[in-house]
């Protein structure tokens, strides 16, 4: 099946049985899960490491977001497809995707895993770019169609070297649109190599920004959080700031935008494979690790110095 051996019905994924540290997290042998309505399998080439996962890892968000033990790591993928429920149509067997899991259940950080959305893989990207895709393709789509970013328009993105931030630049640039980006210095030409003006973070950011854009930003987009107020002063309307990051939102009278249904997921999707088919949508990988280096992976994660997507894939069978 696709190159990959495993045992009849059993394949091997990441999980975790309780809260912890990075170490908590282990490779299980499982029962291996089937397309049902709607949806499809797949052999697992890459998967993302998300970094909301690591919180759920931790307990942060355990008082807004219960959990069942044993969890499965793992929300977007891709591979080839192996299963094909009923009613999917345009799919078949060998087909190759990119897309995401349930995001209650997750389970992309496996050998084999169920896509509920899902679009074809760009030939021009990499199985590592592909697994790693589908979350901030998604995302980029639906806040820059929030903002009704524009050609013309002025975007600034707070936090934009990370996986998420670096792919809302690369959208908003092929609408049309001036990015201005906040990242370290250590990552400006990164920026400037996706085709937005870099500047850092932190103190003195409203003039900062006010010198590289003297007409006004027109939206910012929060992929960091921590510094909404000022934000907020360099639009001058909170109903221009959007944040993805930030969950003191409300306070402030920003929008949070999180999640989207299945069917608003696969139009964004497409929109990304739209852009890497014209060339003009890469997906930035920071690092690959095996499965078996998975805590080394979270680790990196956890340091916030990852330039993109940390991307997981399966241990080779012996």
């Amino acid at each position: 099946m696709d190159g990959v051996f495993r045992y009849v019905d059993r394949m091997r994924a990441l999980l975790f049985r309780q809260y912890g540290p990075a170490d908590v997290v282990e490779i299980a042998d499982i029962p291996e899960p089937h397309a049902t309505a709607g949806r499809i399998r797949i052999t697992v080439r890459a998967s993302g490491l998300g970094t909301g996962e690591l919180r759920i890892r931790a307990g942060d968000l355990q008082d807004v977001m219960p959990i069942a033990f044993p969890f499965r790591m793992g929300f977007d993928a891709a591979g080839v497809v192996d299963e094909v429920g009923d009613g999917v149509e345009g799919m078949t067997v060998g087909d190759e995707v990119f897309g995401w899991t349930d995001p209650a259940q997750r389970g992309a950080n496996a050998e084999l895993a169920v896509l509920t959305a899902w679009a074809r893989k760009p030939a021009s990207w990499s199985w590592e770019e592909a697994g790693g895709a589908a979350g901030s393709v998604e995302t980029a789509a639906r806040v820059l169609d929030i903002a009704n970013a524009a050609s013309g328009d002025t975007l600034l993105v707070h936090g934009a070297a990370g996986a998420t931030g670096s792919v809302i630049v690369q959208v908003a640039v092929a609408r049309g649109a001036r990015v201005i980006g906040t990242a370290s210095e250590r990552n400006h030409e990164f920026l400037r190599s996706l085709g937005a003006v870099p500047t850092t973070y932190g103190e003195g950011l409203i003039e900062r920004v006010r010198t590289r854009a003297p007409g006004g930003v027109d939206t910012v987009i929060d992929c960091a959080g921590g510094a909404l107020p000022d934000l907020v002063k360099i639009t001058g309307d909170a109903a221009k700031v959007i944040t993805i990051a930030d969950p003191s939102a409300a306070a402030h009278g920003v929008r949070m935008s999180s999640g989207a249904t299945d069917a608003l997921a696969e139009y964004g999707l497409a929109q990304g494979t739209r852009l890497a088919d014209e060339g003009r949508l890469r997906i930035p990988v920071a690092a690959v690790f095996p499965y078996s280096d998975a805590v080394a992976a979270q680790e990196l994660s956890e340091t916030r110095h990852a330039n993109g997507k940390i991307v997981l894939i399966p241990d080779a069978r012996p």
